[in-house]
């Protein structure tokens, strides 16, 4: 019994000398442990901070994305808008034309009036001119040879009048003839002013009226509907008076009647020739904006070249 009690007593006190070294052991593993969850925090930490900076220039991206998106859309419908006004205008700008030749043919007939009223004044003072200088005499009576009065011949007549057979003119003078013209052109007489526009050309081809006049067949050939005429006299007026102030309007008024005959590649060849032959005149501003409308582009694109190296 004693030694028993003396083995257990012994045991006893060995007991905490064992333990000792299993709490200290276990306090390190504690402590490598916290030490690991400290580093797994910091690297969560530091993940998430990552997180965040990515995320914000990711959301700065697609904020930008976005701004870039809404400028796109609204410069595609200020493109839409343009391409709806250019079209619109395309229509707007041949009723345009039409008032501006409405505005021309005025102006030409005014300019005709003046002109047949200058005449006029000229005639006056032309029989003015004459009366004054008539020698003194029986009124009436013309004077003969050596200034004696003319002896009457048949029914009365001075002999004199019996040997001058007044000439008949061919036509009118050319500005009353043109000035009748125009104004039957502006009240819609159009076979009337068509005769009388043709007189024009026929009896004064080398009149600066000349050209207009041929002009102004065209556009009665034209409202007509009658495009065939109405292109080859714009034709005339190109070949025959290239001078003409009516040239650049022959030009544009050829492309559109060609365009209304369904002739596209020609009504568009004679509008880039417009284009390039009078480019600082307003009926170049019109083809431009006809081919604009046309989706045409204002110049031909160059020919590839047959010969390659």
């Amino acid at each position: 019994m004693r030694k028993t009690f003396a083995s257990l007593f012994a045991t006893a006190a060995l007991l905490p000398l064992l333990a000792v070294p299993q709490a200290h052991a276990a306090s390190k593993e504690i402590i490598q442990l916290q030490d690991a969850v400290s580093q797994l925090q910091t690297q969560l930490q530091q993940l998430q901070s990552s997180s965040d900076s990515r995320l914000g220039v990711l959301q700065h991206l697609v904020e930008q994305t976005a701004d870039n998106v809404n400028r796109m859309s609204q410069s595609m419908n200020a493109l839409q808008q343009q391409i709806a006004a250019q079209n619109e205008s395309g229509s707007k700008m041949d009723q345009l034309s039409g008032q501006v030749q409405g505005v021309h043919d005025s102006i030409d007939e005014l300019k005709s009036r003046m002109a047949a009223v200058n005449k006029q004044l000229q005639d006056m003072q032309s029989q003015l001119q004459n009366v004054n200088a008539q020698p003194a005499g029986q009124p009436g009576q013309q004077p003969g040879m050596n200034g004696q009065p003319a002896q009457p011949g048949m029914n009365g007549a001075p002999q004199g009048a019996m040997m001058q057979q007044p000439q008949q003119p061919q036509a009118p003078p050319v500005d009353q003839l043109y000035q009748s013209a125009v104004r039957d052109y502006t009240s819609a007489r159009y076979d009337l002013a068509a005769g009388e526009f043709g007189d024009v050309v026929k009896y004064y081809p080398q009149d600066d009226m000349a050209g207009n006049a041929q002009f102004y067949l065209g556009e009665i050939a034209y409202r007509k509907g009658d495009y065939p005429t109405a292109i080859k006299n714009y034709d005339a007026v190109l070949e025959q008076f290239p001078g003409s102030p009516k040239a650049p309007a022959s030009q544009l008024r050829k492309g559109q009647a060609e365009l209304d005959s369904n002739q596209r590649d020609a009504g568009i060849r004679d509008l880039r020739s417009l284009i390039q032959r009078y480019p600082a005149t307003p009926e170049a501003a019109q083809g431009r904006s006809k081919l604009n409308g046309m989706g045409v582009r204002i110049t031909a694109a160059a020919k590839p070249s047959a010969y390659h190296q």
